[in-house]
């Protein structure tokens, strides 16, 4: 059965925040997609609501938006024609509560019982309870099974500030009506964690503490603060990576076969996972977890600032740009198997990569200088900015006498399936309008995730640092966050910089 199956036959999607950037960057650019490969309700309107807007200008600033981020390129005039007859504009001040009567009006089929309508909050977090409480005022969240909202993060800055905003969402939303979004979850390379698991029998039976030695999540950008200095003073890496992206990546890693493809069975088994995890003591932060800020460095040849002298950054700004932590879960598959977590900005290279290192063999039958040491064998799991899987392994050079030399077995999404993978937002909208959960977060889930960081948070708060800005603008990190693994007798590892189509320049393809 076509996906397109289950859609609705009709659906309303009230776009809050419609001029914002999230709308006009990420939100209607996958609509449009959506709607170019018939993955759109037969009868679909995109109804724009923000404050100064008007029919033109709504036209105006998402064609801009689709031309820009669409992965599609620039419409056609006939591609945008037939998109843009699905949008209307409402103009409202989202705080007033007697102008959702005016929203109201505007969705005129409300009478008709078989719409499905989403509310999607592509606004600040602070404005959540007013339009929460604006819609349930206009009877605009009565219908459990068809009517829905979206919040996107931050959903929160620590556990206390998450279970304001939730609390307001759900003293007018059921739980079954809120999705909250995770972009990272819609990527495939993640969603295909699941499949590599669970429909492939080699791996289940190799997937625990007797033969993985450890597992990496790495999320390095190359970017810095660039237009976002407002919020991430606010953030810090920690909190904009960690507590959702990162965290979320090792459950899908480390949790355990669901019983069914069901949402709730899988975000079960993903909350177990946050149980399991062994939690840190305040006074045990410096050894679980490591913080740093970027200096000014060079990035492919070009000069960079550092995060102190970034446009919006306060010049003795505390704030981390990396952060890397680690996490032990405390179960019969995972027992003392370390997952690490990083992420940074401006780092060497732009890389979003899992990567599990299985143990060494028990007894080495081959000399030291065959070369049998040069490479850990793992299976490394890349999401972005290359989509595929990497098996690195061990094999002997062709001719004597005997050299063992690191290969990798590729798989590569675009190689083969020949075709490009829709954007995460893509995969998450079409979802959404399903009404398929399994890639959003619960609210348990965020909390059990904010529950794990808090000691971090809170000990870094109480101890500023001292040694701030502490790693090169270009380079993988502070040099403490090497000391982290090394104190386990561990080293990070470099992602592994593969292009498909590519002859890689070195046997070691960027270790």
């Amino acid at each position: 059965m076509d996906a397109a199956d289950h859609l609705p036959s009709r659906a309303q999607f009230v776009l809050f925040g419609a001029l914002g950037d999230l709308a006009w960057r990420l939100v209607v650019p996958a609509l449009f997609n959506l709607h170019l490969d018939g993955r759109l309700p037969q009868d679909f309107r995109l109804v724009g609501v923000d404050r100064g807007i008007t029919p033109e200008r709504l036209t105006e600033r998402l064609r801009d938006g689709v031309h820009r981020f669409s992965r599609r390129g620039e419409p056609t005039a006939d591609q945008w024609q037939g998109f843009a007859s699905k949008l209307s504009a409402v103009m409202m001040d989202l705080r007033d509560r007697e102008a959702y009567a005016t929203l109201v009006d505007a969705l005129d089929d409300r009478g008709s019982g078989d719409t499905t309508r989403v509310h999607y909050l592509a606004i600040p977090p602070g404005l959540f309870d007013a339009v929460a409480d604006g819609l349930a005022g206009a009877g605009l969240n009565a219908d459990e099974r068809r009517t829905r909202i979206v919040v996107e993060k931050p959903l929160g800055h620590d556990l206390d500030s998450f279970r304001a905003i939730d609390a307001s969402l759900r003293r007018h939303f059921a739980e079954c009506q809120i999705y909250r979004m995770d972009h990272f979850l819609g990527k495939e390379t993640v969603q295909n964690i699941l499949a590599l698991r669970f429909a492939n029998p080699i791996f289940e039976p190799i997937w625990n503490r007797r033969y993985i030695d450890h597992v990496t999540v790495t999320v390095a950008e190359q970017i810095g603060v660039g237009h976002r200095a407002g919020y991430y003073e606010t953030a810090g890496a920690l909190r904009d990576m960690v507590q959702n992206h990162l965290i979320q990546l090792m459950c899908l890693v480390a949790m355990e076969p669901p019983v069914a493809y069901d949402a709730d069975d899988i975000r079960n088994k993903k909350l177990d996972v946050l149980r399991a995890c062994r939690r840190i003591r305040t006074e045990d932060v410096p050894a679980y977890a490591v913080r740093g800020q970027y200096a000014d460095g060079w990035i492919e040849g070009a000069r960079v600032t550092a995060y102190r002298d970034e446009p919006g950054i306060a010049p003795d700004s505390e704030v981390e740009t990396y952060a890397a932590v680690k996490l032990l879960v405390d179960n019969w598959r995972w027992q003392d198997v370390p997952f690490y977590l990083r992420t940074g900005k401006r780092m060497t290279a732009a890389a979003s990569e899992i990567s599990i290192r299985f143990r060494d063999i028990p007894h080495n039958a081959f000399p030291a200088n065959t070369g049998i040491d040069s490479q850990p064998v793992r299976l490394v799991i890349q999401i972005q900015p290359q989509e595929g899987i990497i098996l690195k392994f061990m094999a002997k050079e062709p001719g004597s006498p005997l050299r063992l030399r690191p290969v990798d077995m590729r798989f590569a999404y675009g190689e083969a399936f020949g075709r490009q993978s829709p954007a995460a937002y893509e995969t998450l909208l079409h979802d959404l309008l399903e009404g398929d959960a399994t890639l959003f977060m619960r609210s348990d889930q965020v909390q059990a995730a904010w529950e794990l960081l808090m000691p971090i948070i809170d000990a870094w708060q109480a101890n500023p640092a001292a040694d701030f800005p502490n790693y090169a603008a270009g380079s993988w990190g502070p040099e403490a966050a090497e000391h982290l693994l090394a104190h386990d007798g561990r080293t990070w590892l470099a992602p592994s910089q593969w292009h498909p189509g590519r002859v890689p320049a070195t046997p070691h393809d960027g270790d």
